[in-house]
């Protein structure tokens, strides 16, 4: 190699590394300001459900007798020592939404969970086996998809009883047949593929074809649902909890504060007003997160 092309090898400027695919995924995802905004606030929730012991200034079941109904700090004869105001039997409002937002979190991560196994499994099944076994599965789904799902909910948490617990196995149930079908589809069209006939073909068993070779190429839209699917779990345990037919008080839950506060909304608004508006910013902020996780992972809709 002759002294010139040492000169122009040093010269050339080096070949940059193509950026890494989470990089790719955060800059897709950060181009959507509402769905980094909506992580910003889950995130904020996150932090409060997980240190509530030590955030929240009183215990959520601890009653102050003298101090009830009393207003926000800010309003006429609030004060600072309870700083969004007290309920009916003098507990303090911060504290119960600060303790809520930790169940909260808690009933969309089981929630997800059940519902996101019991659909993966059923949705591997039908697509993978097609036939008998997928109308079944598929029709039953249909049948679900039918009813209303609040209705369904509540048909399912009569069955069992209410509590926490089975409204949150309700709301699975209820769910369901939305990862079910989002899994067999994404089966469909992965089965064609060269990459499953060549591993069929090197002796790979079904649930090795199922399980390590078709799902890990299945769960982006899988995970924009489940992202989804917390807000909607929130939302429908919360109308559970309004009900009467989720969490029982005192548990400090943000349908059943809605409940209770029923009564006391022309002459108490902060009692509902509080718990309605948490509702309102979780779900809301999933359901940004939830879009721009769609934009950042589905490539027809990138940029």
């Amino acid at each position: 190699m002759s002294a010139t092309d040492d000169i122009e090898m040093m010269a050339s400027p080096a070949k940059a590394a193509p950026p890494s695919p989470l990089r790719t995924f955060w800059w897709s995802f950060a181009e959507n300001k509402g769905a980094v905004a909506g992580l910003l606030v889950i995130v904020v929730i996150a932090i409060l459900a997980i240190f509530a012991d030590w955030i929240a200034p009183h215990s959520p079941t601890e009653q102050f007798r003298d101090f009830r109904l009393l207003p926000p700090f800010w309003a006429d004869g609030g004060t600072l020592r309870f700083p969004l105001g007290t309920d009916d039997i003098g507990r303090d409002i911060l504290s119960r939404l600060i303790h809520g937002a930790r169940l909260s979190m808690a009933i969309g991560l089981i929630v997800v969970t059940l519902a996101l196994g019991m659909g993966i499994v059923l949705g591997l099944v039908a697509g993978f086996y097609r036939g008998w076994i997928d109308v079944a599965i598929m029709r039953l789904m249909d049948m679900m998809l039918a009813l209303p799902s609040l209705l369904l909910a509540i048909v399912v948490v009569a069955i069992l009883g209410p509590g926490l617990s089975n409204a949150m196995f309700a709301v699975s149930i209820v769910v369901l047949p939305h990862y079910a079908r989002l899994t067999r589809a994404a089966v469909i069209s992965e089965l064609g593929k060269d990459y499953v006939v060549a591993s069929r073909v090197s002796g790979a068993g079904t649930l090795r074809l199922m399980f390590s070779t078709i799902l890990p190429n299945c769960m982006a839209p899988l995970i924009v649902q489940a992202t989804l699917g917390f807000s909607t779990a929130i939302l429908d345990a919360a109308a559970l909890g309004f009900l009467g037919l989720g969490a029982q008080p005192p548990t400090p839950e943000w349908g059943t504060m809605l409940a209770s506060a029923r009564e006391f909304v022309t002459r108490a608004w902060w009692v509902v007003t509080f718990p309605g508006i948490a509702i309102l910013v979780t779900v809301l902020a999933f359901n940004l997160m939830g879009d721009g996780l769609r934009d950042a992972l589905d490539p027809k809709l990138k940029r």
